[in-house]
């Protein structure tokens, strides 16, 4: 998600935070023959996380680093 902002970002959470309510409201139901399952818990769970690892990152004025490591063998 390169190029997003700060506010997006936050914008971002606010949905990831209503979905995981509505999950916890009820995983899946069923109407007659049909059944809705909503998303996994864990994985929307793990977004929220991140998300609010990288607003906190952004809030303190930090930038994003990736940094890349190749093992090897001595």
């Amino acid at each position: 998600m390169a190029g997003m902002t700060l506010v997006q970002y936050q914008a971002r959470l606010i949905e990831y935070r209503a979905a995981e309510s509505s999950i916890l409201k009820g995983q899946s139901y069923t109407i007659k023959d049909r059944t809705l399952t909503r998303a996994n818990l864990r994985t929307v769970q793990e977004e929220i996380n991140r998300l609010v690892d990288i607003i906190d990152g952004l809030q303190r004025g930090g930038s994003m680093r990736v940094r890349r490591m190749v093992p090897r063998d001595l």
